[in-house]
Order: structure tokens, then C-alpha cells, then sequence
């Protein structure tokens, strides 16, 4: 079919604020500056890739950082826990602060008594959600296409929050398709971008690579990533990048991409998180991700 593919890497923008999480930080740290606000509090779980970019970015920009983590638990004992979670180490060494919540107190964070409670607690702050996705994440993502990409059929890009494809669709011109690859089970997704964005017709998300959801896997996909890095060198993470190369290859196969298209796949990055994966694979005697 003489399909042409190429990857763009935001990956190599930052070893830590790299990929869409660069895209989604910019403007943000620099409306926390502008409103002079001098700490940024944001939310994730224990190996969130959001995390550790929001505690670099905001050393790097002069803030402090707090992290409202999910999990109790890991607030138990804070030593043990950063010395076997390697993400919330990294955010720890770049001077974030943790407040650890339960799993229903979570599911609270974008409730307005919550945020008061915040408040209360630490003063006032600039407020990143999470995965980081608000009006100026979209401005920001906004900028990762530019006029020599022109030249593609196809944009191909993981999806969490849905900021980064909000971006790229607004940004797309009228002979591109956005194609999504949902990291995460169900169909509320495609009412989250809806909310948006206002263009309908050039984007499409595909569901059927999820491999079970969010941080699901089976022993497949890391067989993929391994070969993928083997021949290409490139490295994907197995959240988001690696089922949505995976999908997007299985695809070729299944000659769903028109004849004599270019792909361009967005690498968005999410590598800090293999080394937690891996100790993960470890315990259960699985093939580790080799980068």
C-alpha cells in the first residue's frame, strides 16, 4: 500500500517535561508567573508522568510544587515509599510536596469544597487539573504541529485527558485526520474532546487498543515495544505510546489507512514511567521493557 510513516519526537524535548507534558505546562507556568502566583498544585497517582514534569517544571520556573497523590497508603511511611517509587522520587528531588488522599477523597478534586479545602491547607495556589488539560494545555499543544507537516494524511496520537488531540484537531488542517488512541476503557472520551474542541468532522478515536485500560498490558504489547525499540531505537512507554504504535501498525495490516498515505505519529513522550512498569514486570517474572 506504500504507507509512509514518521514519528515526531516530543519525547526529546525534556527528559522529564517532555512530550505533551512540555506542551501542557508552557502556558501554564507562565499564567501562574504572569498572576503571580508562586506555587502550582496539581493531581496524579504514583506514577504519573503529569507529576514529576509539574515538580521540573515548577523548579525550573522558580515555583513550588504540591502533588495531591492518590493513595493513602503511600503517605504511611514517605522514605519507603520514594525509595521504591521511582517517579515520586524524581517529583520529591525537584522539591514537590505531597499531600496523599484517599482513593474517594480523589474522586473529589475537581469539586469546588475540595479545592477550598486545598486552600485551607496550603494557601493559595495555581491550580493545574489533572493530566494537566485546561484551555491553555490546548494552546500549548497547539504549537506541536507545524507547516512542514503539512505534508501528512494522518496524525496519530495517544490519548489520556484528551488536551494534546484537542490541540492537534484545532490545529490540523482540512485534508488531515486526528486519530486518538484511548489509554483508557469507555466510551466518555469522545464527549470530553466534544467539549473541546469545535471541530466535528476531522478526528476519530479508536478504542479497541486499550489492552484493558488504563496501565493494563499483556505480555504482546511489551514483546512490541521491545521489538519496536530493537529495530527502530525509538522508545515507547507502555501506557500510551506503545498501544497506540501497536494499534497503528495493526492497522496497516488490516489496510485501514488509505493507499500511498503518510502517517506522522506523535510520541508524547511518558518514558520516566518504565522503570516503574518494569518493577512491576519483575515481580511476576515477565520480560522487562528494555531502553
Amino acid at each position: 500500500m506504500n504507507i509512509q510513516l514518521f514519528i515526531k519526537r516530543e519525547d526529546e524535548i525534556h527528559p522529564f517535561v517532555s512530550g505533551n507534558k512540555f506542551r501542557k505546562l508552557k502556558y501554564n507556568v507562565l499564567e501562574a508567573k504572569k498572576t503571580h502566583q508562586n506555587t502550582l498544585l496539581t493531581f496524579g497517582g504514583a506514577f504519573s508522568n503529569h507529576i514529576v514534569a509539574t515538580a521540573v517544571a515548577g523548579k525550573q520556573a522558580g515555583l513550588k510544587s504540591i502533588g495531591v497523590i492518590r493513595g493513602d497508603e503511600l503517605g504511611i511511611d514517605l522514605q519507603k515509599t520514594l525509595k521504591s517509587n521511582p517517579t515520586l522520587r524524581q517529583a520529591h528531588n525537584n522539591g514537590m510536596e505531597f499531600h496523599f488522599v484517599t482513593r474517594e477523597q480523589y474522586r473529589q478534586k475537581t469539586d469546588e469544597v475540595f479545592i477550598n479545602t486545598l486552600k485551607n491547607t496550603f494557601g493559595n495556589f495555581y491550580l493545574i487539573p489533572e493530566g494537566g488539560t485546561n484551555d491553555l494545555a490546548i494552546k500549548g499543544c497547539q504549537e506541536i504541529l507545524t507547516e512542514e507537516d503539512l505534508v501528512f494524511d494522518y496524525i496519530c496520537v495517544a490519548v489520556g485527558t484528551g488536551g494534546t488531540i484537542s490541540g492537534l484537531i484545532t490545529s490540523a488542517k482540512k485534508h488531515q485526520k486526528v486519530i486518538g488512541f484511548p489509554a483508557l476503557k469507555g466510551g466518555f472520551l469522545q464527549d470530553e474532546i466534544e467539549t473541546l474542541v469545535n471541530e466535528t468532522s476531522n478526528w476519530k478515536l479508536i478504542h479497541e487498543y486499550h489492552f484493558g485500560g488504563y496501565a493494563k498490558y499483556n505480555e504482546s504489547l511489551i514483546s512490541f515495544i521491545n521489538q519496536f525499540y530493537s529495530a527502530t531505537k525509538i522508545p515507547l512507554d507502555p501506557i500510551y505510546t506503545g498501544k497506540m504504535v501497536f494499534g497503528i501498525v495493526d492497522l496497516i495490516k488490516k489496510n485501514y489507512f488509505s493507499e500511498n498515505s503518510k502517517i506522522l505519529i506523535i510520541h508524547t513522550g511518558g518514558l520516566q514511567g518504565i522503570a516503574g512498569f518494569n518493577s512491576k514486570l519483575a515481580s511476576k517474572n515477565l520480560e522487562l521493557i528494555t531502553i
